[in-house]
């Protein structure tokens, strides 16, 4: 009984978390003016450009799996790869970072692939893909030091000003936020204690961690890896050319908005949902956008963008329901 109701708080808290967020967000948002501006002031072409971007991503990631997993052994199908990929961020808007573990379940019942060993291959991509973003975090910061200090002189804004802005209720949000955060990875880190507690599946993980000293293509590895981040980044950027009043932003603000939005997925929210509007729409207003133009984006860009996720795992579904394993092709 215990068991059940971990089990159910859960799944249950990361949807309360986000639906307060948003709610706090938009208690008070007229949702008609944003539909009559989507169908009269919005340039659907770039969302439409931004598609293939967030497609490849997600196909990039798949790629790269296999290199890792070449090394001890695993030779997983491209296509069951991908399907994984694309079938995992699905599944985590429904339970936030269970995708992580039934991409392996799936490699493991369609192709055979050890389960332990993905799982520490995936480990090792998410070693990977945070020093990424803590050196594309860095330079950005570097370079952007000293628009902000224009911004700030122009405007004559400081940061005690900018605090001001917000609410009580805004500092809570971030507070909440954090802690949310902290309890997510406390459970990822038992997760995998207790994947260690079985002596093969720790030996497992151990191979798929060593995996990257062992890859034959580095440079392929590399530029997947690169490729990754770049794509998502165009998924995002394009998006931008959408709307009147971020077209003209720069590379730079949607580079600064677009890391933040990553650091806010952290906090284990369906896709992130709460979070990421709240970090992006804060930074959007850094940057001299309207409170209600601000709105306007993150809930727009969030909702398609989460509703291609949602579409790339029904495809998955599909074609891995229809694709064979590999002991009934032998």
């Amino acid at each position: 009984m215990k068991r059940i109701i971990r089990k159910t708080i859960k799944i249950l808290l990361p949807f309360i978390l986000g639906s307060a967020i948003l709610y706090w967000m938009y208690r008070d948002f007229d949702f008609q003016g944003m539909w009559r501006f989507m169908e009269k002031e919005m340039d659907w072409t770039w969302m439409w450009l931004s598609f293939p971007f967030g497609i490849l991503a997600q196909a990039f990631r798949g790629w790269r799996w296999q290199l890792t997993l070449e090394p001890i052994g695993e030779k997983p199908r491209t296509s069951t790869s991908v399907n994984s990929i694309f079938l995992s961020y699905a599944v985590s808007l429904l339970i936030p970072r269970v995708g992580e573990f039934m991409r392996c379940g799936v490699l493991h019942k369609k192709d055979g692939v050890s389960f332990p060993k993905a799982l520490g291959t995936v480990v090792v991509e998410r070693m990977v893909d945070s020093a990424l973003i803590l050196m594309i975090t860095a330079c950005t910061l570097l370079f952007e030091m000293r628009v902000f200090g224009i911004f700030f002189e122009k405007t004559g804004v400081n940061i005690g000003d900018f605090l001001g802005r917000f609410t009580a209720t805004g500092y809570i949000v971030t507070a909440i936020c954090g802690i949310a955060a902290l309890i997510s990875l406390y459970f990822v880190r038992k997760k995998l204690s207790f994947y260690n507690k079985v002596k093969a599946t720790t030996q497992g993980v151990l191979e798929g961690l060593m995996s990257l000293k062992q890859v034959k293509n580095i440079p392929l590895f590399l530029f997947y890896s690169i490729a990754i981040w770049a794509s998502y980044f165009l998924h995002y950027y394009l998006t931008f050319f959408c709307f009147d009043f971020t077209a003209d932003l720069g590379v730079m603000c949607a580079l600064v908005t677009f890391i933040v939005g990553s650091i806010a997925v952290i906090v284990p929210t369906p896709n992130g949902a709460g979070p990421w509007h709240f970090a992006v729409k804060t930074m959007l207003i850094l940057y001299g956008v309207d409170d209600i133009n601000a709105l306007y984006f993150v809930l727009i860009v969030h909702t398609v963008q989460t509703l291609l996720v949602v579409a790339l795992g029904v495809y998955s579904w599909i074609a891995l329901s229809l694709t064979n394993s590999k002991k009934q092709i032998l």
